[in-house]
């Protein structure tokens, strides 16, 4: 080859590289701003909402996808749902037939990790935690047992000296998923309390003071002497409250933990069927090591979308969320998912028919 050709050749190869780089350049743009318009609005539980909040951060940062969650509590979650407010809803309460019922759009309950209520307190005497029982935890929030150094309880906790003080009992005043698990556990436990005021979202307290979200009651029981409440395992530790051992069904006074929570849920799906919609309870669950109050929490993800990439983004997120996601659910004080629920949510995801309409 020639000067001359060569010459030639390397203008061409120039001139190619400069007409094509401004549309490849164009083209990533393009492909980015997509993303980055792409917006989600969401609202429900309390109980996650440490997860979720680092989670919605994380997947913004990879993928320029923004999801705005309200944390306004399972209830409020349900209600801006059922009204078509939010794209998703996320609950620690799954949604009865009832409230199914009155979905505009059907919607499949993906759990997305473990987590344990815990009975948390103000005792500034105490130096190690409380051994409780549901029934001794009933009474106190039925109005039965009214002082901490009570029969019941000293009983519970030979060698501990328990101070004379009224027991300021805590709960939640919002419609709240963290209150169904509590008062589920309660009547599985006790005939009394399962007479009144039995398992809800939302009940009426025989005692007590409330405090709205998970964040209200942990406060009003970190401001409160001799308090008591009931909030998620991430909320105490962040606040750096005392919280109880509670006896489980083979009368062991269980810790939460990590590990406390996965043994609720050994077992769990194992005998899930494959058609099921993952609506299920494993409080007070059998298990040596089981922590009685533990619970999965929810996203509410609709089964179609008027805006086809909308339902796409925001499965696509969830798909990220019970893999990648997982990996930060011990650093938060939340229990990851067995790997067979896991899979068998893929096998559900993968079959939504996102494009058709609301």
């Amino acid at each position: 080859m020639t000067r001359t050709s060569i010459r030639t050749a390397r203008g061409r190869t120039a001139l190619l590289r400069s007409t094509l780089l401004p549309f490849a350049l164009l083209a990533g743009l393009s492909v980015r701003a997509q993303s980055q318009g792409t917006e989600l609005t969401g609202a429900g539980a309390t109980f996650p909402y440490p997860i979720y909040s680092k989670w919605f951060a994380d997947y913004a940062a990879k993928t320029g996808v923004k999801i705005n969650y309200q944390s306004i509590g399972s209830g409020g979650g349900i209600r801006q749902l059922t009204e078509g407010t939010v794209d998703f809803g996320a609950s620690d309460a799954p949604m009865s037939d009832a409230e199914m019922a009155k979905l505009k759009v059907p919607v499949i309950h993906v759990p997305t990790v473990l987590g344990a209520v815990v009975l948390t307190y103000d005792v500034p005497e105490l130096t190690r935690p409380l051994r409780l029982t549901g029934d001794v935890i009933a009474g106190i929030y039925q109005g039965t047992i009214t002082k901490w150094n009570a029969a019941q309880i000293t009983a519970l906790n030979p060698g501990v000296k328990l101070p004379s003080q009224d027991i300021v009992v805590v709960y939640r005043s919002d419609g709240s998923g963290t209150t169904y698990i509590f008062s589920s556990y309660l009547a599985a436990v006790s005939a009394a309390w399962k007479s009144s005021p039995g398992a809800g979202k939302e009940l009426q307290w025989p005692v007590g003071m409330g405090g709205k979200g998970n964040e209200g009651v942990a406060g009003q029981v970190k401001q409160t002497p001799y308090s008591i409440g009931y909030v998620e395992l991430a909320y105490a530790r962040q606040n750096k409250l005392q919280y109880a051992s509670v006896q489980n069904t083979a009368g062991t006074f269980i810790e939460p933990t990590i590990e406390s929570v996965t043994a609720a849920a050994a077992g769990v799906a194992g005998s899930l069927p494959a058609t099921t919609d993952f609506r299920l309870s494993i409080v007070n669950a059998n298990g040596a090591q089981a922590y009685p109050i533990s619970s999965f929490t929810y996203l509410l993800v609709p089964t179609h979308y008027a805006d086809a990439a909308k339902g796409k983004a925001l499965v696509d997120f969830v798909k990220w969320a019970i893999h990648d996601g997982e990996r930060s659910a011990p650093t938060l004080d939340y229990a990851p998912l067995p790997p067979a629920i896991v899979a068998m949510l893929d096998q559900r995801l993968s079959n939504m028919q996102l494009a058709e309409a609301r």
